[in-house]
């Protein structure tokens, strides 16, 4: 009853104007998403989209497609979409609770191909699933034929990698498969039953696709990708790499001579937020050298694709707070930015007539579609999906920030102020953390971040060292050290912001953050208590029993040099838990955490909650069932932000 009375009144309070503009309601701040999604037609004249619409009725965001592609329309659970070789039709691999299965759509109707599974295996840097022939007769697809396995009673669990996002893994493995190109076709697996293989890529012209597979003897226990090669016809296989690192996302050049794809090349890597940045790198998809494109660039990289020419390739680079699209030419090494501005460009791709589509976001721009056609001084908006939203509600532009570090290395931030914030002492702030460690804030929209501010509370966003986009020294930085330089740079961020803001009320700061964002939160409020409310989200407590239970199995000995038991390491570990400190806790703590969440699981909540409880320091647990490391349900989405500003509410705001 309560939740639903503090709802209700933020709800009218969102309908009220702000300088003659409306504030966004809980429903809006949480539910309007940009384009996730792009798909290019070969010849550049067409493009679809897709959003993910958060629907209060189903409880559930569902997946929209927009514009119509090659003569057709992507069905709306369409997960997987690519445009045939004569951009004449196109190939989707659909999952609902009803359908899982592989079609095709052009100008004469829709067929169905063959019934298509997926494990729910967690299945990192996994790049395309689908892929035509060049004739357009075949198509190749990754995923699984084996039907979902019964329920085991009890389980008996022999893997090291035992565990998917949300469940227990269902041991299926994930294959390329080729099909023809017509209707009920019988698929046929290309690649072995005993590993996983995708992010696959059909070379042009030729009979063969390009994926990837991790080939150790126990690849749950090193995750170590390689590029493979397999004739669709005789079935012979080819193996372009073996090397310690990691290779990704491989990308046939469209004469079929190149291979572009990004790596990392340390021997001891993780799963998930890898603290070594990926550079682009391309090799002959016959014989030759695998070479790194653009060695200069010290800058954690995507690939995008190749220009229709085949002579360069494009690419995605972080770049204090920005994401940048380049172009590398093969031969020459000669790199330019295309777009390089105050933004963060998601997705990109060029077709035949040169023709290149992208999304952008800003921070009062949700992600939208832009073209720009050869010869065109600038891009065109064609999906224009936030500009009525801006302009009503109002959305504000952050200030970056650059200041000093206690040892002197620069940091980078954004400080969003409420409109009109004037005077001295009068404005509570709250200091967001985010994830990673290897993350970065910067030109992205958040409306969470709009929201608070709506709600005339400062907002400051750092990106302290262990973040990306400022090369691989910087990301480096608290490896082996969580909590120690980056807690230095926050609080030092906090102090310039102090200073030089004399409007920010240095007695009503919060401070927030999710997932190593949450460990960091942890961590500040054992380490001083300067801040008066905390909202730690789906956080880590305490690195032993993290690296125990956590999905990311190998990520606690990537970063700390070893495993726990490796010579001092269990005490390394214990040094760095907020959990070891959580005696000197005087902050409010709010714990918001999904109970399926195998990331990280819920008892780093639940042992952080009842030190604290036991200690009698204000706290409360919110545990939201069927929910993973990130909220999906539209209603859990809200009841967090609710939660979130009553609770900064409480101890913030005098009144």
């Amino acid at each position: 009853m309560r939740s639903f009375v503090v709802f209700a009144l933020f709800c009218c309070l969102g309908l009220q104007a702000q300088e003659g503009r409306k504030r966004l309601t809980f429903e809006q701040a949480v539910g309007l998403q940009g384009v996730e999604e792009i798909v290019v037609s070969p010849d550049g004249r067409n493009v679809a989209y897709r959003r993910r619409r958060a629907n209060f009725l189903t409880n559930k965001r569902e997946p929209s497609w927009s514009w119509g592609l090659c003569r057709s329309q992507p069905a709306p659970n369409a997960v997987a979409v690519v445009c045939s070789p004569d951009s004449r039709g196109l190939a989707m691999i659909v999952e609902s609770e009803k359908d899982h299965g592989l079609y095709v759509s052009d100008w004469k109707g829709k067929k169905h191909i063959c019934d298509v599974e997926k494990s729910n295996a967690f299945l990192p840097q996994k790049g395309k699933r689908l892929a035509w022939s060049s004739d357009g007769d075949h198509l190749a697809f990754a995923g699984t034929l084996e039907p979902k396995p019964e329920t085991r009673d009890p389980v008996v669990v022999s893997r090291i990698q035992y565990k998917g996002r949300k469940e227990l893994v269902d041991n299926r493995r994930t294959r390329v498969y080729v099909v023809a190109n017509i209707a009920n076709a019988e698929p046929r697996p290309l690649t072995p039953p005993g590993f996983d293989s995708h992010s696959i890529d059909w070379i042009p012209g030729t009979n063969e696709i390009v994926y990837l597979s991790n080939r150790e003897p126990d690849p749950d226990a090193k995750h170590n990708y390689d590029i493979f090669v397999v004739n669709y016809v005789s079935g012979a296989t080819r193996r372009l790499t073996e090397t310690p690192g990691v290779e990704m996302t491989p990308m046939a050049s469209p004469d079929g001579k190149w291979i572009a794809y990004t790596a990392t090349t340390r021997k001891l890597t993780t799963i998930d937020s890898v603290a070594e940045d990926r550079h682009v790198w391309v090799m002959p998809a016959r014989d030759g050298e695998a070479r790194e494109l653009n060695p200069g660039l010290d800058r954690r990289c995507t690939l995008a694709g190749w220009t229709p020419d085949a002579k360069a390739v494009l690419y995605l680079a972080q770049d204090h707070g920005k994401s940048v699209l380049w172009k590398t030419d093969v031969e020459s090494g000669r790199s330019e930015a295309l777009i390089d501005e105050q933004a963060w460009v998601g997705a990109a791709a060029m077709g035949a007539d040169g023709t290149l589509y992208f999304t952008k976001e800003d921070p009062v721009t949700l992600r939208d579609v832009y073209r720009r056609k050869p010869g065109a001084p600038a891009a065109e908006n064609v999906s224009r999906f936030t500009d009525s939203w801006r302009e009503t509600y109002g959305w504000v532009e952050p200030e970056t920030i650059h200041y000093r570090s206690f040892d002197g290395a620069e940091i980078e931030g954004w400080l969003y102020l409420p409109p009109g914030a004037e005077g001295t002492g009068k404005l509570p702030m709250i200091l967001s953390i985010h994830g990673g460690p290897h993350g970065m804030y910067g030109y992205r929209y958040s409306g969470t971040f709009q929201f608070l501010v709506s709600r005339g509370y400062a907002v400051l966003a750092l990106n302290p060292r262990g973040s990306t986009g400022y090369g691989q020294k910087f990301t480096d930085g608290c490896v082996n050290n969580w909590g120690g330089g980056d807690y230095k740079d926050l609080m030092a961020g906090v102090d310039y912001v102090l200073k030089q803001y004399p409007q920010i009320d240095a007695e009503r700061l919060g401070v927030m953050g999710g997932s190593y964002g949450g460990f960091m939160t942890n961590w500040v409020v054992t380490q001083t208590g300067r801040f008066k409310a905390a909202v730690s989200i789906a956080s880590v407590s305490n690195l032993i029993s993290f690296y125990a239970t956590s999905l990311y199995q190998d990520l606690v000995h990537a970063e700390f040099g070893g495993f726990p038991w490796e010579g001092k390491n269990f005490e390394t570990l214990w040094k760095w838990s907020p959990l070891r400190y959580v005696k000197n806790v005087t902050t409010p703590t709010l714990l918001l955490h999904g109970e399926a969440d195998n990331d990280v699981h819920i008892t780093q909540a639940e042992e952080m909650y009842t030190a604290l409880r036991r200690r009698g320091v204000p706290t409360r647990l919110i545990r939201y069932p069927r929910e993973g490391h990130g909220l999906q349900e539209p209603k859990h989405r809200v009841d967090r932000l609710v939660r979130t500003i009553e609770w900064f509410d409480r101890y913030l705001r005098a009144e």
